[in-house]
């Protein structure tokens, strides 16, 4: 099975104390040990990789880099997708929905991935099946 993977997911993997922590764990191991392909985008790393260091440091950084990093597929943003992301954004003219998962929409549709990995609700309104 193939699954795109989002920051949301990853932060809640990496920090103990995110209210998700424990769902999040417990969905990786099981689609890890279901042989699921895990996809993501070089945003959702970046961003993933920001919000840990700032808030877990970098020993937490490094656990992410050295550990998660590898088992995913990394998609690279390119100038397509991010002026299409930009120009959703913009369209749809809501303040909450993020660039990043302009990008992470946009990237599911181009790799016909139905299924992702988060805890952000956009996912869903966006017709995308949310797991857990």
């Amino acid at each position: 099975m193939n699954i795109f993977i989002d920051t949301s997911a990853l932060f809640a993997l990496m920090d103990s104390g995110d209210k998700f922590h424990k769902e999040s764990s417990n969905t990786f191991i099981k689609l890890a040990n279901n042989r699921s392909v895990f996809h993501s985008s070089n945003y959702i790393i970046i961003e993933t990789i920001v919000l840990v260091q700032n808030r877990l440091g970098l020993d937490a950084l490094r656990i992410f880099q050295n550990n998660i990093v590898p088992v995913i597929n990394i998609h690279w943003v390119d100038e397509r997708v991010h002026n299409i992301a930009i120009n959703s954004l913009l369209i749809a003219c809501r303040k909450s929905m993020s660039f990043v998962d302009c990008t992470s929409f946009e990237l599911m549709r181009l790799l016909g991935l139905e299924e992702v990995f988060a805890f952000d609700r956009h996912f869903k309104e966006q017709g995308f099946k949310l797991l857990p």
